[in-house]
């Protein structure tokens, strides 16, 4: 989309003489003009205006339409919201029509009336227009960015505003931690905080092979190789405006790594069996649960690469060292499965929330989700037995701390927050039994809470 107030409109005409009666009749835009296919696709990658006209007669061959279709699916697959306006001759109402069944907005007859361009221009403009407001308001109504992360442990709550500030700006971002802990979900967040409109784009690099890799990440122009039947974009060119997720990406092969590297460096990309460079805006995100510093002394991560990569470093703990989380997100995880099941009443009992505060989840929060929606379907009754979680070695841990904390003012704060936060947890947020819990009165509980900076 076009920045400023400057309402930008793409005219695609081979007659140099109606492109430039199009453009006086238009004024009112910001018109850019092209008259072939590559040119045409050269100032939309360029600028992403959110209005095209175009005549489905181009060079080199004027006579068919082969051309204007061609660039019709081109561009619709660049940016699908496009509102594209197709030129068409007196008599040819059948092309009209199989433009609009292709993705066009509308269709006006040669001669073209002026007042009647740009009244359907206008009208493309306003329902674009009210298509980004209606999904900006989704967004916001959905959650704010990071909705999908549930958390009240203060390390992940320090995160999250992290991930808000940085979202803004184009600074490459590296997640690191265990698997499981949300790294993707934090990578949604980010692409949802920030002002890009278009896709989030994952790719796990650990679970395609490294002869198909390059091609899933470039893309490839028909006839790069046996199979390619036709010109494919890569997953970097399919999140153009938008933001990719490499996951896994200390597993990338070093060949891809270096390939990669070019790309980050130079913000363009060549398809395999191309020959041109195709300029590509994305956000990359980088995640990993490797040590890429000792997979660079190893030599099998390259440095550049690395320092590229993490302008923005995000360390991700694990669920096992955040605060009250697994009781958390164990209740949404009910909530969740429960109303996929029709069981609605289904809760976590007394002796289920003892062992889920007691297990140390290796596989952090994938494992405790695999293991809730497990016990959702198992449950005999409506509150969730500690024996249908059905975990296995849950052991006491009963090895006393190595270092004892002697400032009594800190102890006693960390003890309250730890209470607070667990009592909180295991409420599912609710302040009235909380409090019972806790054994002090609502007012005390907020009091306690607005003293711990706790929401």
């Amino acid at each position: 989309m076009s920045n400023g107030n400057t309402r930008q409109l793409l005219i695609v005409e081979d007659d140099l003489a109606l492109q430039k009666q199009l453009k006086w009749s238009l004024d009112q835009f910001d018109a850019l003009l092209a008259s072939d296919v590559a040119s045409a696709v050269q100032q939309f990658r360029r600028h992403q205006p959110p209005v095209v006209t175009m005549d489905l007669g181009l060079p080199p061959d004027q006579d068919s339409v082969s051309e204007g279709f061609k660039l019709l699916e081109r561009l619709l697959e660049l940016e699908p919201a496009t509102k594209i306006i197709v030129l068409t001759g007196q008599n040819d109402h059948a092309n009209a029509l199989r433009a609009i069944r292709l993705g066009a907005y509308d269709f006006l007859s040669k001669p073209v009336d002026p007042d009647v361009l740009s009244l359907t221009v206008e009208r493309a403009y306003r329902l674009r227009e009210l298509q980004d407001e209606n999904r900006r308001l989704v967004r916001e109504q959905q959650h704010d960015a990071l909705g999908g992360l549930l958390t009240r442990d203060p390390q992940m709550v320090k995160i999250s505003r992290m991930v808000e500030r940085v979202a803004p700006s184009n600074a490459t971002v590296l997640i690191l931690g265990e698997s499981g802990t949300g790294k993707e979900v934090l990578a949604q967040g980010l692409h949802a905080a920030s002002r890009r409109t278009g896709k989030f784009v994952a790719i796990n690099c650990a679970a395609i092979p490294e002869a198909l890799l390059e091609s899933e990440l470039f893309g490839y122009e028909k006839g790069a190789f046996t199979g390619a039947t036709k010109t494919t974009l890569g997953k970097i060119e399919t999140a153009h405006g938008g933001t990719l997720m490499l996951d896994e990406i200390g597993d990338l092969p070093m060949a891809l790594q270096a390939k990669l590297l070019r790309f980050l460096q130079e913000r363009s990309i060549e398809r395999l069996g191309g020959r041109g460079e195709i300029p590509v805006d994305v956000r990359v995100v980088g995640a990993t649960h490797q040590d890429l510093q000792a997979l660079i002394a190893d030599g099998r991560f390259r440095e550049d690469l690395y320092y590229r990569l993490a302008e923005i470093v995000v360390e991700v703990p694990p669920l096992r060292d955040r605060l009250g989380d697994a009781i958390l997100l164990a209740h949404a995880f009910v909530k969740r499965f429960a109303s996929e099941l029709r069981r609605p009443g289904l809760t976590l009992g007394e002796d289920a929330q003892s062992v889920i505060e007691r297990w140390k989840w290796p596989g952090n929060v994938r494992e405790l989700q695999n293991v809730i929606k497990r016990a959702v379907i198992m449950a005999e009754h409506e509150r969730i037995a500690a024996s249908d979680l059905s975990i296995r070695g849950l052991q006491d841990d009963t090895t006393p701390p190595v270092n004892v904390e002697l400032d009594l003012r800190l102890v006693r704060e960390r003890a309250e927050r730890e209470a607070v936060v667990k009592a909180l947890a295991r409420t599912d947020g609710n302040i009235v039994r909380a409090a019972e819990l806790l054994g002090v009165s609502r007012p005390t509980l907020y009091d306690l809470m607005n003293r711990l900076q706790l929401k």
